[in-house]
């Protein structure tokens, strides 16, 4: 049985790395992922680990819940 709640993740990454006047790439060599990681991020294509969102809002010394939200779905369960 597989779960498939419609939870997500939205994300500032790109406003906060944009206010920093920073580059996808000098953000990615900051918190030890590489380019492509912080571009899908960006687009809300990837949902990062708990450790990177924590590393993220730590370089920006601020709380991850300022950058990363918590979005519920619907709830629904697949067969």
């Amino acid at each position: 049985m597989k779960n498939n709640f419609g939870d997500s993740i939205s994300n500032k990454v790109y406003e906060y790395r944009v206010l920093a006047r920073m580059s996808q790439q000098e953000l990615a060599e900051k918190v030890g992922v590489s380019k492509q990681t912080i571009f899908v991020m960006e687009k809300g294509n990837y949902v990062p680990t708990l450790l990177l969102a924590f590393r993220i809002a730590s370089f920006f010394d601020v709380d991850v819940n300022e950058i990363f939200t918590y979005v519920k779905g619907s709830g629904q369960n697949e067969d």
